[in-house]
């Protein structure tokens, strides 16, 4: 067995198979998610031009528009009755995958979320791309390894590939994709990981740019520099987004709960609830519909008034909050960016107001609170950083992003806020018993587990430690050297041990043993 590992693990050929199939992955992802994208800005123009249209002609195309708009509902929730894994963000989908406790069907996911996604954004719900594309992504890593690699071991990280390549494609961000699957999908630095999403994230945003020639949806250029003088401002806004990024997850779960409390409604007919919320701001409110990216480079360009911000804040985390909880196919990324931004330029607008900063730097302050939104929400403060730092072009705004992000960021752990999509993958998984994995004993599957600085299995002996039942440690990696676990091998933080276990104890054993490596509180 340490023989095959060391093959496996610790040769140029297994290192090489990976590159390889991640830049197939990042090929497959970046076409499918770019043709996804595009399909939504279709559908964003589409939905505008009609209300526009609406407003100005007879009341039958009305009638006709409104029939439509409850037909997509009926669609959707047909959809998420068949396929249940296509509702939602997608995310925390992926995060079970990945952590052996939730199974898919790739092919039946992606057309699934396809289709869905787009449609919703034709009703006009406040939802996002990105989390439907890192989704997409994701579905075409499996499927990847299904048809060519048929290999468990390498599975999890080609589906890391294609969600790195899906964020990376549907934002223009590679540094972003790759930051994203290790801060957030991982929460490791392991070198498969990076080596994996590295490749396919840089291979999408290639294609996306040069080969398809789509530009960053987000407009940011020309940002003034921000002056240690006014850093007190960053910090009371690091503050305020830790709130209310705390109060938006309280929203979203309890917008879940509360649609689930509708019994009496079927489920194929929830989805049309928040198509009607739509339909009014639709008619009275269109700028808030959809996932929000053109409303963000509005706020940049346009001085909306202070009281029409504060309008829009209210009406776009309603239709979000309203839209998500549904179950919907589609993600709360990009809508939270745009409440942050309409936020940030409430901020900046009333820090204006008395004569505290130039109305220059608004933009910053924009950038600045979507930024510290995300971080506060998704307990992903890097990732967040780098985001909204290649959306502006330039990495001279890191360090105000990195300081407003880890303010946020800390003032939701003082007030333990869970990471969103954490707390999504528990429902998720509560809900629905029957995505579980449930697989013969005679197939097994090895783990890469890290060993955090301080944690339970730190400086102790391989034998000192009451390990889960059914489990052998294969394997050590100890930077680039493998290690040939004995009983008295001593385990050393930043050591990756190789753990092998059967398909259907993985998901218990993946939790048991990283709560054991995980950095004690």
């Amino acid at each position: 067995m340490n023989k095959k590992k060391s093959n496996l693990f610790n040769n140029r050929a297994f290192r090489e198979k990976i590159f390889l199939q991640s830049l197939l992955v990042g090929l497959a992802a970046g076409f499918t998610v770019i043709l996804y994208r595009v399909c939504i800005e279709k559908a964003d123009e589409y939905r505008d031009a009609a209300y526009i249209f609406l407003k100005n002609n007879n009341f039958i195309f009305t009638v006709f528009w409104i029939l439509l708009l409850l037909g997509i509902g009926l669609t959707l929730g047909f959809i998420l009755k068949k396929e249940p894994l296509s509702g939602g963000s997608g995310i925390p989908q992926i995060k079970g995958i990945l952590s052996y406790q939730v199974e898919s069907n790739w092919i039946r996911t992606l057309i699934s979320k396809f289709i869905g996604g787009v449609l919703a954004i034709v009703a006009g719900l406040s939802l996002g791309r990105e989390g439907p594309s890192i989704q997409l992504g994701a579905s075409c890593g499996e499927g990847i390894n299904k048809l060519f690699a048929k290999d468990k071991l390498r599975e999890k990280y080609l589906i890391t590939a294609g969600a790195s390549a899906g964020l990376s494609a549907a934002f223009n961000a590679p540094l972003a994709g790759i930051i994203f699957s290790l801060e957030e999908l991982h929460k490791n630095f392991s070198p498969y990981v990076l080596l994996s999403s590295a490749t396919a994230s840089l291979t999408a945003d290639f294609i996306a740019q040069n080969i398809i020639g789509i530009a960053p949806i987000f407009s940011f250029t020309a940002m003034k520099t921000i002056p240690f003088s006014i850093y007190s401002y960053l910090i009371l806004l690091g503050i305020l987004m830790g709130i209310l990024g705390t109060i938006f997850n309280l929203s979203i779960i309890g917008s879940m709960k509360l649609y689930e409390k509708l019994k009496f409604i079927p489920q194929i007919v929830i989805p049309i609830i928040p198509i009607l919320f739509a339909l009014v701001f639709g008619f009275i409110l269109p700028e808030i519909l959809g996932g929000g990216h053109i409303l963000i480079n509005n706020l940049t360009i346009i001085d909306y008034g202070l009281k029409i911000l504060v309008v829009l804040f209210i009406s776009k985390y309603f239709l979000t909050i309203a839209s998500f909880g549904s179950g919907a196919p589609g993600g709360i990324f990009l809508p939270l960016l745009c409440i942050g931004a309409i936020f940030g330029a409430i901020y900046g607008d009333i820090l204006c107001a008395f004569k505290q900063i130039d109305q220059s730097y608004i933009k910053n302050f924009i950038a600045l609170a979507m930024s510290a939104y995300f971080s506060a929400i998704v307990k992903a403060p890097i990732t967040g950083s780098i985001l909204i730092t290649e959306m502006t072009g330039s990495f001279n705004h890191l360090f105000p992003f990195m300081t407003v992000s880890m303010v946020a960021y800390l003032t939701s752990d003082i007030l333990k806020t869970k990471p969103i999509y954490d707390v999504l993958l528990y429902r998720l998984l509560k809900k629905r018993s029957d995505v579980t994995v449930n697989v013969g004993e005679e197939n097994k599957i090895i783990l890469e587990i890290q060993v955090s600085i301080g944690s339970k299995l730190s400086n102790k002996r391989i034998n000192e430690i009451d390990w889960p039942p059914d489990t052998l440690i294969v394997g050590m990696k100890r930077g680039d050297n493998e290690v040939i676990p004995k009983g008295n091998t001593i385990i050393l933080p930043n050591d990756y041990l190789m753990v092998l276990t059967s398909l259907e104890k993985a998901g218990k054993v993946n939790k048991e043993i990283s709560s054991l490596a995980e950095e004690m509180k």
